[in-house]
């Protein structure tokens, strides 16, 4: 059963947001390189082996909502996008690398609401 394996931030000012999670929950940022053309960061909040996922943290692009949107683990994107298709959602982003980590799809319920689809793969280039 696909859980939630990761969760993205989208926000307006990177600083800003990092100081205001790290005060409060204590989280720790890595700028992440793996698109040149994004600036990234991997949002780590707490200890590996404890209940709980890391995330990821974005500027907010043209027509991105403001929030937070949960990734779900799965054996296969393609699969996965086909499924979401049947089921009447709606893929915004195709299919992409992160390179080195995997593969990832976003989609919007039927409610609006955006989620994406990771698959592991360390040869995603």
């Amino acid at each position: 059963m696909p859980r939630p394996v990761h969760f993205e931030l989208s926000v307006s000012d990177p600083e800003k947001a990092q100081a205001f999670y790290s005060k409060l929950f204590d989280w720790r940022f890595q700028e992440f390189s793996g698109d040149p053309n994004m600036k990234y960061w991997m949002v780590t909040t707490g200890p590996d082996g404890e209940a709980g996922i890391n995330g990821g943290m974005l500027i907010r692009q043209d027509g991105m909502p403001p929030g937070t949107t949960n990734t779900m683990g799965v054996p296969s994107v393609d699969a996965a996008v086909e499924a979401i298709r049947s089921a009447g959602g709606t893929i915004c982003l195709e299919k992409m690398p992160v390179p080195g980590m995997g593969w990832v799809a976003y989609a919007l319920d039927l409610d609006g609401n955006m989620f994406g689809v990771f698959e592991m793969d360390s040869n995603a280039k």
